[in-house]
């Protein structure tokens, strides 16, 4: 049988996979296909790490390189270091002999097991499977949908106060940018002051960047913008990627914290560092290690007093729970939190629930320029029509660890003031002057992934007839490098008839625009850092959600990689469904990703059986949508359960009324049975709504459990069971 690898992940995700992929797995048989699954969640990573469980992303690491690799990607964790603790918590209290995680290691013993552990923080998957370019895209019957039955966008107020700020000149990542092009595979050795930190081994032709982030700018910077919103009563937020960046953003959201709270923090600096608080992990951290100390309520009441007294109104993640945009680094994710802003008419909640303008801070303007111009274009011009915008696909450029922003093996805290070098075999490469405590990292882009971005490109262009804009700005160090690259690979192509231009991120973002008014549909090509906030800011506005986009990877060994939509509002959903056994989780997103696997391989083989199984799928997938069968979000209606049992029918009925014999001969009993208990089956799905569910975990739920919670209804089990 051909075979279809399904990741086990993590959060909402995973609990609807309990649901669906039995019913996956019921109808790819009959056409010869097996859907197996991986362990790539957080739990399953923590225990490869400790020895007790097979290393699937290794294993899954070398599928991206074969031939036929074909595999299902669904959002995982990017753990920020305080869910990394939660989740050793809770494989402990579940009987796992693994140790705590030494956040300050006080001895080699104590090191070995962080850096056992620290291969399961931040962005640890995806640049293992990644071994190709991002092709990501509304299909089309999606867009159409949404048009139809727009989702609710709030217009901008009349004067309109709201902005979002990022650092200018050389203070940021951007700022301080150098780029080298190195022509021969050689060693590169990083130091500071001449002692070594970490070396790499480069590629003809690859692209080297290093840049840093000066503490004392960015300090400047933070104590600016608190000024501003306090004048201006705006609400101040912090825009942050700390669970991918698992070493810059954490430390940024760390001095963020205490910029914010400068008097807290002086006040208290021998209670905090005696108790090892660290601003990085946020305030619900802190109040952890502040619980039953002497001082404890004195503190709580500074933090308090400080929000009321001096600073400016602080954005919430939940204001019923009183959760503050410093709770923990990884509550607030830039993708998905800026278009929140944007969807909202530049607004943000407060601590009374109420929706206020804000100043949306992200430091490093090489993707604040897109979310500043995002916001300032809604403020010229007002909100979007959901019902007549256009759309803009992408090609991203990610293959093999592309521009990888997280850059975790060559980022550093630095520990002293001093001389960083990059040096080759034939010298310095590169070299900056920085302070004790700046963030400096390098990052990394080859050369045939360059080459695949451009025919990518090209493809995707010709089909769709529209104009595709390479996001590169002449002033940015890396961005020259990759343009000298960009048009000399374009020769090889033809690309006669095809618009394709080259802007800046600031005219990019508004020529894109200006189209999306018009109904129009634009390409935009960006590298790995753009493509992550294009691919969820301007689904969430066009969709509603991006978890309904195609996000193909055409693996540069010759197989496939699909991607389903962005997983940020997942531990939401898992609250309720813990709380009233309601799962409102969308899982068009691997649906749609299994039409193109499926695809894939009947294109690869030839095979009509499985061309018959997959038009099905597509004529289902069109069916799911345009009899809006999509989970709602109240306890009481169909869930995403019901959502999983509407595409088996309709899925069903479309192989019973298909071309192909055998198929149409197997699945006209299944239709006719799934359409005859359609209300007993709605029924069964619905009488567990309002009735909280145990699945043994959050992290790592027992399967037992999560299955019988996530498949309640015997009269559809039986027949999916029986195909």
């Amino acid at each position: 049988m051909s075979k279809i690898i399904w990741s086990k992940i993590d959060e909402a995700p995973a609990l609807a996979t309990y649901s669906l992929l039995p019913i996956v797995n019921a109808f790819t048989k009959a056409a010869g296909v097996e859907v197996v699954t991986s362990d790539i969640s957080l739990a399953g990573r923590v225990l490869a790490a400790m020895g007790l469980a097979e290393d699937e992303l290794s294993k899954l690491g070398e599928v991206v390189l074969q031939e036929d690799g074909n595999i299902i990607k669904l959002p995982n964790i990017s753990a920020s270091v305080g869910q990394l603790k939660d989740c050793i918590a809770e494989l402990q209290g579940q009987g796992y002999d693994i140790p705590n995680y030494p956040e300050n290691p006080a001895n080699a013993d104590e090191e070995a097991i962080q850096a056992k552990y620290g291969v399961c923080l931040g962005s640890a998957v995806n640049p293992v499977l990644r071994e190709g370019n991002s092709d990501r895209r509304a299909a089309a019957a999606v867009k159409k949908f949404a048009q139809n039955n727009p989702h609710k966008l709030r217009a901008f107020p009349e004067a309109p106060k709201s902005y979002v700020a990022h650092m200018e000149g050389n203070g940021d990542f951007f700022g301080n940018e150098k780029s080298v092009t190195v022509e021969k595979a050689q060693k590169v050795t990083i130091a500071l002051n001449g002692k070594e930190l970490t070396s790499v081994d480069t590629l003809d032709g690859e692209i080297l960047d290093g840049t840093f982030m000066s503490i004392a700018a960015l300090n400047t910077f933070y104590k600016k913008t608190i000024e501003d919103a306090k004048s201006n009563d705006v609400l101040w937020s912090l825009h942050l990627k700390a669970t991918m960046m698992k070493i810059s953003d954490p430390i940024m959201f760390g001095h963020g914290f205490k910029a914010f709270f400068p008097e807290v923090f002086a006040k208290y600096a021998d209670t905090f560092a005696e108790l090892n608080v660290n601003p990085n992990q946020g305030m619900s951290d802190l109040e952890k290690k502040i619980a039953g100390h002497a001082q404890e309520a004195e503190i709580k009441a500074a933090f308090l007093g400080a929000v009321e007294a001096d600073s400016p109104k602080i954005a919430m993640v939940d204001s019923d729970k009183g959760t503050t945009n410093f709770n923990a680094s990884n509550d607030v994710i830039i993708d998905a939190s800026m278009p929140v802003v944007v969807r909202e008419g530049g607004k943000q909640w407060d601590r009374t629930g109420a929706a206020v303008e804000c100043v949306a801070v992200v430091p490093d303007s090489t993707y604040g320029m897109f979310h500043a111009e995002m916001v300032a274009d809604c403020v010229k011009n007002g909100q979007y029509d959901v019902s007549t915008m256009g759309t803009m696909q992408n090609i991203g450029l990610m293959a093999q660890k592309a521009e990888e922003y997280g850059s975790h093996p060559t980022t550093f805290e630095l520990a002293e003031a001093g001389t960083v070098t990059v040096t080759g075999t034939d010298g310095v490469l590169m070299s900056f002057e920085c302070e004790a405590g700046d963030i400096w990292r390098m990052s990394r882009t080859k050369d045939i992934p360059i080459k695949d971005w451009v025919r990518l490109t090209v493809e995707r262009t010709g089909l769709e007839k529209v104009p595709a804009i390479f996001w590169l700005d002449e002033n940015r160090a890396h961005d020259v490098q990759v343009k000298k690259k960009v048009d000399a690979y374009l020769k090889d192509f033809d690309t006669t008839g095809l618009d394709i231009q080259f802007m800046n991120v600031t005219n990019a973002t508004r020529f894109t625009n200006a189209r999306v008014r018009e109904g129009k549909m634009t390409i935009a090509v960006t590298g790995n850092v753009l493509r992550d906030h294009l691919t969820d800011m301007y689904p969430i506005l066009e969709l509603g959600t991006s978890a309904k986009m195609l996000s193909i990877v055409p693996l540069l060994a010759g197989g496939g990689l699909y991607e389903t939509g962005a997983g940020g509002s997942a531990p939401k959903h898992v609250d309720q469904f813990l709380a009233e056994g309601h799962l409102r989780w969308d899982s068009l997103g691997e649906i749609l990703a299994l039409a193109e696997s499926l695809r894939f391989l009947g294109n690869k083989h030839s095979d009509a059986k499985l061309a018959a199984l997959t038009a099905a799928l597509d004529v289902a997938n069109d069916g799911y949508l345009d009899n809006n069968k999509e989970p709602g979000r109240k306890c009481g209606q169909p869930d995403n359960k019901a959502s999983h049992f509407f595409v088996a029918q309709y899925w069903a009925k479309a192989l019973a009324e298909g071309d192909n014999a055998e198929l149409a001969a197997k699945f006209a009993p299944v239709a006719k049975a799934l359409t005859e208990n359609e209300d007993k089956i709605m029924s069964e799905l619905l009488a567990v709504a309002g009735q909280a569910q145990d699945v043994g975990g959050y992290f790592h739920p027992n399967d037992e459990m999560a299955a019988k919670a996530m498949r309640p209804s015997a009269t559809l089990n039986a027949i999916i069971d029986s195909i």
